[in-house]
């Protein structure tokens, strides 16, 4: 290095910031081989945010666009719920309204060329699939469809548009009075998309709610306060956040809820997170509902996003989010070590403490109570439910775990539902006379094992494929609903078994 390189470096400033800069300056410079600039910087953020917390992260511009757009309500493209069978894209449904629908594509359609380009039988992955689908609104691409019953092939010309992302996977009445919603994540549309489902069930008389945030992994802290806005009373506070450099920020119902009455069951599980638990702590502190289930995941570090130039991002943790109680919502965690903070749900099942509700124990330090009737809830990251439902580990048998590990449960049904579409809807007009009535086919249990003994699954013995059958016809049953109507109908016919569910309305009875 020459002494006038050596003088510009050793020029009096030892700030850490300056260092930073001489390394990545020198190794750009200097180094014996060629670097691309851009990952070593990019690598230098990732290496200091790994010694901070499990949530602080840097996404690039593909990350950043890939993140956002199951919570910004749209994407654009051609508009249609698809699986890959046999190396084929088959429709399930047309998006009600959008681009496919409008041209005249239907479900049980297979797409086979996107543009002149031959997408089945080449064993296309189905990322590669979607990114030649999807494009920017008002540009068009041309699909050529395989369709049962027309010999030759059909061509239609899709303009892409907006697409809805819907965040909301369920809503119908479970039982005379009494709702049931399931959110998936918090996103740009939830908040309007659960005022609508209420207004539904309302129409249908529903006085009690079942809110389901099972597998929830949360989102935006604004739809999060707006959904428990509905709920609460005025100045009922909802959530407050603080850190070092943060003041508390506290986040209060306005008193303008649409259902303020009415009794509420949460459900909640080992991977209900972060939005998910800031609506299910609100409701448990201020005793306006009972949560059912097991405990949540513990995500509740608070991130500010920072873009970059470049379109990249860092998601910095700059604060703890609070239960209205005074509860942090996170799970201790050490700086740096992310592998046993992600190992933490495997933990909890070894432990015990999601089978069996007398491994679970609580320091005295750890006690809190709710704000109007003084019930006793337990801190320490996550939030624990009122009414423990264990998790059943008998409920698949390895049989049924690696049959639909390996897809065979959902190809074969999406083969039958295929081959019987038709059939299947001029026999079924109403889905509550399907609810009680259908039965899965003999057939189509035969052509699930006949599947598996041909990839080498077998049950160990007539025991085992004995237990596997009923929970596996219960499956079909609701994949089958979900094929031929919607999601809504997929969870009404698998609620009727889930004793989370069981237990949620066995509550609202006894309240």
């Amino acid at each position: 290095m020459s002494a006038q390189a050596q003088f510009r470096i050793n020029n009096g400033d030892d700030s850490p910031l300056r260092k930073l800069n001489i390394a990545e300056i020198s190794i750009n410079n200097l180094y014996v081989d060629s670097v691309d600039e851009d990952k070593l910087v990019a690598d230098a953020i990732r290496g200091m945010l790994d010694k901070l917390d499990p949530h602080s992260s840097y996404m690039t511009p593909k990350e950043v666009k890939e993140a956002n757009e199951p919570l910004s309500g749209n994407f654009e493209g051609i508009g249609v719920q698809f699986n890959i069978i046999e190396d084929t894209l088959l429709v399930i449904q047309p998006v009600t309204n959008g681009p496919s629908e409008k041209v005249g594509i239907i479900a049980g359609d297979r797409i086979v060329t996107v543009n002149d380009t031959a997408i089945a039988g080449v064993k296309m992955s189905k990322e590669e699939i979607m990114k030649r689908l999807r494009g920017p609104k008002g540009t068009k691409v041309v699909l050529g469809v395989v369709r049962q019953g027309i010999k030759d092939r059909l061509t239609f010309t899709v303009v892409r548009d907006k697409i809805p992302v819907k965040s909301v996977d369920a809503i119908y009445m479970i039982r005379p009075q009494i709702g049931y919603i399931r959110i998936g994540n918090f996103g740009a549309t939830t908040h309007q998309e659960f005022l609508e489902g209420l207004k539904t069930l309302r129409d249908q008389g529903m006085q009690h709610l079942i809110l389901d945030l099972q597998e929830n992994g949360g989102g935006y802290l604004k739809a999060a306060v707006d959904i428990a806005n509905e709920f609460l009373y005025r100045d009922d506070l909802i959530v407050y956040t603080e850190g070092r450099k943060v003041p508390r920020t506290e986040y209060k119902a306005d008193g303008g809820g649409v259902f303020q009455e009415g009794k509420i069951v949460v459900l909640v599980d080992s991977y209900t997170a972060s939005a998910a638990e800031i609506v299910t702590g609100a409701i448990q502190d201020q005793d306006r509902g009972i949560v059912v289930g097991r405990r949540t995941f513990g995500k509740g570090l608070v991130q500010r996003p920072l873009d970059l130039p470049d379109g990249s991002m860092i998601r910095l943790t700059i604060a703890h989010y609070y239960t209205p109680s005074g509860r942090c919502i996170q799970k201790p965690y050490k700086k740096g070590e992310k592998t046993d903070y992600a190992m933490d749900v495997i933990n909890r099942l070894k432990s015990g403490e999601l089978t069996n509700a007398d491994s679970i124990h609580f320091a005295d330090s750890l006690k809190y109570e709710t704000l109007r009737q003084h019930r006793t809830v337990y801190g320490g990251g996550g939030i624990m439910p009122d009414e423990y439902i264990p998790l059943d580990t008998t409920l698949y048998t390895n049989f049924h775990r690696e049959l639909a590990a390996k897809s065979i449960v959902l190809q074969q049904n999406l083969r039958y539902v295929d081959n019987h579409r038709k059939k299947l809807k001029k026999e079924w007009t109403s889905f509550d006379n399907f609810k009680q009535h259908f039965k899965v086919p003999q057939t189509l249990i035969d052509a699930i094992l006949k599947e598996g003994e041909k990839q080498n699954i077998k049950p160990k013995n007539d025991a085992e494929l004995q237990k596997t059958l009923p929970y596996l016809r219960l499956q079909l049953k609701a994949l089958i609903a979900r094929d031929i109507w919607d999601m809504s109908e997929y969870f009404s016919v698998f609620n009727e078994e889930n004793e989370m569910v069981k237990r949620a309305l066995q509550v609202i009875e006894k309240q």
